[in-house]
C-alpha cells in the first residue's frame, strides 16, 4: 500500500489540481464521501459541489465541479469534471450576479440548477477562508 493517495482533478480543458494528499471528501449522488489510502475501489457520480483534499502536508485545498465522477483504485483518485475551479479562483461577485440571474429563469429545472453551481463555488469560498 502506498504512503499517499495519488490524487488528479481534471475539469475539461485543464488539471485543476495533482499531487500526493492524506485524505478527500467529495459529495457524491449518495452523499458525501472520505478517501484515505487503503479506500476500496469506487467510481461515483458527484454532485454540483466542494470538494476538499487534504495534502501530504495537511494542507487542504478546497475546489468546486459541476458535477462529474469520483474513481478510486488502489491508491489512486481521479475526480473528473467539465468544470472544477479552485476557491481562490471563484470571483463572489460574479456568483452573486449568476444567482441573481438564476432565479429569473423560465425553467425552473434550469434555474435550479444554475442555483445549485452558484451556492456551490460560494461554499467553496466560504469552507477555504
Amino acid at each position: 500500500m502506498a504512503e499517499h493517495l495519488q490524487v488528479e482533478l481534471v475539469a475539461a480543458d485543464r488539471t485543476v489540481w495533482s499531487g500526493r494528499a492524506e485524505m478527500i471528501i467529495a459529495r457524491t449522488v449518495e452523499g458525501d464521501v472520505g478517501v484515505l489510502r487503503g479506500h476500496a475501489p469506487m467510481l461515483a457520480l458527484l454532485t454540483d459541489a466542494v470538494v476538499e483534499i487534504t495534502d501530504d502536508e495537511g494542507n487542504v485545498t478546497v475546489a468546486v465541479v459541476d458535477g462529474g465522477f469520483l474513481s478510486v483504485a488502489g491508491d489512486r483518485v481521479s475526480v473528473l469534471s467539465e468544470r472544477a475551479v479552485l476557491s481562490e479562483e471563484v470571483n463572489v461577485d460574479e456568483v452573486r450576479a449568476e444567482l441573481d440571474t438564476a432565479r429569473d429563469v423560465g425553467d425552473v429545472d434550469e434555474s435550479e440548477r444554475r442555483i445549485r453551481r452558484a451556492e456551490a463555488r460560494l461554499r467553496a469560498v466560504e469552507r477555504a477562508s
